[in-house]
């Protein structure tokens, strides 16, 4: 395999969120750039979705792994805040993902977060917008719980940011 920075991030398709299976990493946008170096040293950057995340170590272990595991030994794995990752770094097939698992993508939003975005959720059920958040806090930190009055399902949004 050529050393290329498409074909690092297609490597890297394969690491998944520990906590939303279905969503790659590079789909999350939490995986940020690679690069190789003239030498053929591979770096490759990330910017976690909350500060406190729990899993970060984790998924910087897992990227370590997958480099590995397909024969890139030399590595480097950066974990930085430096660009604060945001919701809609979310790639099109992530947002698939999510409703298809049955969190609500979060909206695409500009420049400004209205808060209007964080309470009226598309039901990733039945498609109806005739729903109410519940609770601003859902099991992770970048979840809400909301309530689909059409289908009548509890579902999460993965939270705007």
């Amino acid at each position: 395999m050529e050393l290329t920075k498409e074909n690092i991030l297609a490597l890297l398709e394969e690491v998944k969120d520990p906590e939303i299976p279905v969503l790659s990493l590079v789909d999350l946008g939490v995986i940020t750039g690679a690069e190789i170096s003239d030498q053929g040293h591979v770096t490759v950057n990330m910017t976690p979705t909350f500060a406190g995340c729990p899993a970060m170590d984790y998924m910087k272990k897992d990227v370590e792994r997958t480099l590995e595991k397909h024969g890139i030994t030399d590595h480097t794995v950066i974990m930085s805040f430096d660009k604060p990752w945001d919701s809609n770094k979310i790639s099109e097939k992530g947002r698939k993902h999510l409703k298809e698992f049955g969190l609500a993508p979060p909206p695409k939003y500009d420049l400004i977060l209205d808060l209007d975005i964080l309470e009226h959720v598309k039901c990733p059920y039945c498609d109806s917008e005739n729903t109410d958040m519940r609770t601003p806090f859902g099991p992770t930190l970048c979840r809400s719980m909301h309530y689909c009055n059409d289908c009548r399902q509890m579902f999460e949004q993965f939270k705007p940011l």
